[in-house]
């Protein structure tokens, strides 16, 4: 296996050369796109060693000319591998103009500027901009950009880039151009262009300050109809953000442009947003409520990036999480005031614990903040993002709302139009704070999830609660000492009547030793701690609770996260017992302490369902495989379905009725109360077809055909696709003939199929691949069939005769000379390859080996592979 160089944060230096304007001239033809790139730099003046030689990066383009002050240079002149663009004397100030030539048809890769469906966009995040043209491609190198772009007329009528347009015309052959100004500094990963047959929608929005801006949503004509919902929660957005941030937006016009082709979610270009299309699209017809919610969400997000990423942006790539920590920080705030401020908290836990977590014990382990990479790419991370966003929410809770929105105003007032680091962010709110962040900033630079352990003792005499936290990082490749961390505990107190008791001492504890031992006076007998409530670091909780305690605070806790956190540990508790059980083949029992706390939170009349419907519903596999040090994939599903099925038997009466109830939602409506009903429902009706009985059968079935929305229709066809053969063929015939004229919904049909655990979907995958609507070029239609398959259905792809691992290394072998990265992000499906039975150690080890001996293996799965080998 060939071995690739780790860029170092000890090892950054500022940009021997800084550029001030960038003009650029797309002229874009079929099959080959020429690029006219002027740029003007200078020796950085902050930098001690003023080189001559002049060092640019380059892709994957061919060079036709260069031309230095208006010189030509000859091939001599400069030297162009590849991967680096060398002039060897420069003077202090200069023009470079280079003109490339690129393929966007056949860039798979979909980095720099590629083509989708007809669409010609550009992706430049991380190291795409380099692909275009040369040009010092890292963060802190920020210039002010002109684009001009000249297109056909007819297949490419709609031209966009960053800013504000400057000028438009026609040109002979029907061919037409339009120049757009940026008059913000940016770094090169921000900069966009897109080109083809559009339609859009737009709307006028007035800022809180008089000024009229234009928001506008760009989708291939038969989608624009579907832009709708995406328009409403823009406006919402640029809405919250002048509310709760004092933001404006700082542009007269703001672009969305949808594409098919992604590789991401969507990038959060100056001005020009390119968004995967299913972060967009959505009606009730084709879209679920978790749909529509996700585009609310990833909408956000990216306008929120227009100042915290944009206006102040990254010194290097390192600091990939003050940018993104603070805008998904951002994104769960704006979601939580819009909607269920509870359960958006529970659904950003269960992604942090189901897919961080693991990535913190894992080959993939890295601070928030990394100190190496080889790939930038494989660094997007929930790690960077998720557990980032848990640190900027620690940081809100330590200073409060008032004092931490002085010190975002403060960091805006500092740093705009400047490219920063974490510490540079962390003073600003200390400042605000009154606070040291000394040893806050390990969350940034110390890997790996702690683990605090919760004991209590009680004097009945003096009537004193004492609360004993104990901190433990696990050790890692990263560091060989862990040090204590700074950790807000966020606590009450349940009396046994279930009345919440304020401690004297507030409800915020800072942990910053090892153990740390708080005393409660004048507590009543029986009094139950309430700990981390909202979640309030980003922790592995171990209480001394039993049984009965945990059911008690499930029913009676006052704060909802700490109540489905009471659910999911009973749960999880259960599924470890029946494990055990079937390890040494003994009958298989249900705590009727579980199935009471269970039938006492469905009964609940009075309760939110959307809430019940994430306290209810079992973990999922992958979930509990993360409770195991050795992990028995066959166990834990039979465990998991033992349970389902014993609830489902115990309890059916309340099941039936509780789908007859819920079942009268308005089909369109996204209130929270028609969410939680549907959700309920679609959860009642999941554990009743967990019983195998064709009564039951019918009933999904007969749901599935009624079905009004594509909530509903997707919950039944992917319980059908768990029920029988036969049942799973009719469900996605019908399903494939209504829907396959939509690309989007087309994915969830492959999806359910990937993830059904019928014993034929090894087979039905295989030949799934080879359908007509399947293709390895598409990220959204690879990470439904063959990524579901690797990341969801543990059962099948782990199956001992190791055809599900061989199938997925021969994919993830295909994929890599189409596109690098999406190949690298489904190599992680062996990264815990340790945490399995010998014979599956062997088995993916042998996968892993036969990646990192393939001859061609890119950078980015290499990487991948290399640390999950070592």
């Amino acid at each position: 296996m060939t071995t690739h160089a780790s860029v170092l944060l000890k090892d950054y230096t500022p940009p021997d050369f800084l550029v001030d304007r960038v003009t650029l001239v797309f002229d874009i033809r079929p099959e080959e796109t020429r690029v006219t790139s002027t740029l003007t730099l200078f020796k950085n003046p902050d930098k001690s060693n003023k080189s001559s030689v002049l060092k640019m990066d380059m892709g994957d383009f061919r060079i036709l000319s260069v031309t230095l002050d208006g010189q030509d240079l000859s091939a001599k002149d400069y030297q162009a591998d590849g991967k680096k663009f060398i002039v060897p004397d420069v003077p202090d100030r200069f023009t470079l103009e280079t003109r490339t030539l690129l393929c966007p048809e056949k860039n798979t890769r979909l980095e720099g500027l590629y083509r989708s469906s007809g669409i010609y966009c550009t992706q430049c995040e991380a190291e795409g901009f380099r692909n275009i043209t040369p040009f010092p491609d890292r963060p802190d190198v920020m210039a002010r950009y002109t684009c001009t772009i000249i297109a056909d007329k007819t297949t490419c009528p709609v031209l966009l880039s960053n800013g504000n347009p400057l000028e438009k015309g026609d040109l002979p052959d029907n061919r037409h151009f339009v120049t757009w100004e940026d008059p913000f500094k940016k770094p090169c990963y921000l900069f966009a262009l897109v080109a083809g047959n559009l339609s859009w929608i737009e709307s006028p929005f007035v800022t809180r300050s008089g000024n009229q801006i234009t928001l506008k949503i760009f989708a291939e004509p038969e989608n624009v109809d579907k832009c709708h919902h995406a328009m409403r929660c823009l406006k919402q957005a640029v809405k919250w953000d002048e509310e709760r941030f004092n933001l404006e937006y700082d542009l007269d016009l703001y672009q969305i442009v949808a594409i098919n082709d992604f590789n991401a979610g969507a990038m959060e270009n100056k001005g020009l947003n390119i968004f995967n299309a299913k972060y967009v699209l959505a009606d009730p017809a084709t879209a679920t409520d978790d749909d529509f919610m996700n585009i609310q969400r990833v909408i956000g997000h990216e306008y929120f990036h227009n100042w915290t990423g944009n206006r102040v942006t990254l010194k290097n790539w390192f600091q990939l999480s003050l940018k993104e920590g603070l805008t998904v920080f951002r994104d769960q705030e704006f979601t939580s005031d819009l909607n269920s401020r509870s359960v958006e908290r529970i659904s950003n836990v269960k992604t942090l614990r189901s897919l961080q977590f693991p990535e913190d014990s894992g080959p993939m382990a890295h601070p928030v903040r990394p100190d190496a990479y080889i790939k930038m790419d494989n660094f997007y991370t929930m790690t960077v993002y998720e557990k980032g966003a848990e640190l900027i929410r620690m940081i809100h809770q330590f200073l409060g709302e008032t004092l931490f929105q002085q010190g975002m105003a403060l960091y805006f007032k500092q740093f705009d139009g400047m490219a920063v680091t974490v510490e540079d962010f962390l003073s600003v709110m200390a400042q605000a704070g009154h606070m040291d962040m000394t040893q806050f900033k390990r969350w940034y630079t110390q890997s790996g999830t702690p683990t605090v352990t919760v004991t209590r003792s009680y004097d009945p005499d003096t009537r004193i609660l004492s609360v004993t936290f104990a901190q433990h990082t696990p050790l890692d490749r990263n560091q060989s000492e862990k040090q204590p961390l700074h950790i807000p505990i966020r606590m009450g107190l349940i009396d046994p009547e279930g009345k919440d008791i304020i401690p004297e001492q507030g409800s915020l504890i800072q942990m910053t030793d090892n153990t740390h031992t708080v005393a409660f006076q004048n507590v009543p007998s029986g009094t139950l701690p309430s700990v981390f409530r909202q979640f309030s670091a980003p922790v592995k909780i171990s209480t001394d609770l039993s049984d009965e305690e945990l059911a008690f605070l499930m029913a009676r806790d006052t704060d909802d996260f700490n109540r489905w956190d009471a659910a999911q540990t009973l749960f999880n508790k259960e599924i470890q017992t029946l494990v055990s059980a079937i390890s040494r083949h003994r009958p298989l029992t249900v705590s009727q302490n579980l199935v009471q706390a269970f039938e006492t939170a469905l009964s609940d009349q009075s309760a939110d369902r959307a809430f019940l419907a994430k306290a209810l519903a079992i973990p999922q596999e992958m979930e509990l495989a993360n409770l195991f040090d050795c992990i028995d994939v066959d166990a834990v599903h039979t465990a998991r379905q033992h349970l389902k099925t014993h609830l489902a038997a115990t309890l059916t009466p309340l099941f039936l009725k509780t789908i007859d109830q819920c079942g009268h939602s308005d089909p369109e409506s996204l209130s929270i109360q028609d969410i939680g009903n549907r959700g309920l429902r679609n959860l009642a009706i999941s554990y009743m077809a967990s019983l195998g009985t064709a009564s039951v059968h019918d009933i999904v079935w007969k749901a599935f055909l009624a079905a009004e929305n594509m909530t509903d229709e997707f919950a039944c066809f992917k319980i059908l696709c768990t029920t029988t053969p036969e049942l799973k063929r009719k469900s996605a015939a019908r399903f494939y003939d209504k829907w396959s004229h939509d690309p989007l919904v087309m994915d969830k049909w492959f999806y359910v199929q990937a993830v059904s655990p019928l014993a034929d979907t090894l087979p039905c995958v295989k030949d799934l691949v080879t359908h007509p609507d399947f293709t390895l070029t598409n990220p959204n239609r690879v990470r439904a069939l063959i990524y579901g398959f690797a990341m969801n259905n543990p059962v099948h792809f782990h199956e001992k005769t190791g055809n599900g691992y061989g199938f997925i290394t021969d994919k993830i072998l295909e994929l890599d000379t189409i596109n690098h990265q999406i190949a690298a992000r489904l190599t992680g499906c062996f990264n815990h390859w340790k945490k399995y039975d010998s014979h599956r150690r062997v088995l993916m080890k042998q996968s892993l080996e036969i990646l990192a001996a393939s001859p061609n293996l890119s950078t980015n799965v290499y990487e991948i592979v290399s640390r999950a080998l070592a």
